[in-house]
């Protein structure tokens, strides 16, 4: 009785996922913050998508323990993470606000360590910590933003630890700035959430909601970079698919 062999199965051929370009440019204490930005805005399809990125930290008296801790400037740091995967220039304007605006500077791959420490110390440190007055920052982000000439969206990571005391005019000038292509990513740090803010999404009179809320909580710079990047891109998507129905984006 003759026994038939089975043929063996080929080799099975396993797929081996494409390892992503390595990052050019980017110092390596960057490194890991930018890869994290990379999988919140592919997480939102927001792969390639162009933006110019700015921050603004409040440098109100009740912030004086996160500039000690280095909370401010790890946030900046993470601003810079996202910049790598928006923006082509490695820059990130930075506008400190109390009371009064400051100076305009930017922070770039080349220049970040100790960059907040330093304007903070410029600025007088904690002996000039001042109020929360949101709209002098938001003005020079978008002097800032008309007078460069960029045609892509501008994502403003908006950090602060209280409401404003200049309310009315900060809900109006939201209003008025939401015929701009620029997007207002509040980050809350603080025990409290920031009522203020949770009441933005009901403002009237804008043509797109061109604002939302994240609060990052007491410890800020002890959250996951992966889940501070999710709540500053939350909402990136949808308004950019709303501004450019709204022809406020072309």
């Amino acid at each position: 009785m003759f026994h038939r062999f089975k043929k063996p199965d080929p080799p099975q051929l396993v797929a081996v996922p494409p390892q992503a370009p390595p990052l050019t440019g980017v110092p390596s204490g960057l490194v890991s913050l930018a890869k994290s930005a990379a999988v919140s805005l592919e997480k939102r399809g927001l792969t390639g998508q162009r933006t110019a990125v700015y921050l603004v930290v409040d440098r109100s008296y009740s912030m004086r323990d996160y500039y000690r801790n280095g909370s401010v400037q790890h946030l900046a740091d993470q601003a810079l993470g996202l910049s790598v995967n928006l923006d082509d220039d490695g820059k990130v304007p930075l506008v400190m606000f109390d009371s009064q605006p400051y100076p305009l500077v930017e922070i770039s791959l080349d220049r970040y360590q100790g960059v907040v420490a330093e304007q903070h110390r410029l600025h007088g440190g904690e002996l000039t910590m001042g109020g929360t007055y949101y709209t002098i920052a938001m003005q020079a982000v978008i002097e800032h933003y008309q007078s460069s000439g960029a045609s892509d969206p501008a994502l403003v990571i908006f950090q602060t630890d209280g409401s404003p005391q200049d309310h009315d005019a900060t809900r109006f000038k939201l209003a008025q700035a939401s015929k701009l292509p620029i997007r207002w990513s509040f980050c809350g740090f603080g025990p409290s959430r920031v009522r203020f803010l949770e009441r933005l999404r009901d403002l009237p009179g804008r043509i797109v909601d061109n604002a939302s809320y994240f609060h990052a909580g007491d410890r800020p710079s002890a959250l996951p970079d992966s889940v501070v990047y999710d709540g500053i891109t939350k909402e990136f998507g949808a308004w950019l698919s709303q501004a450019r129905v709204k022809g406020v984006l072309r």
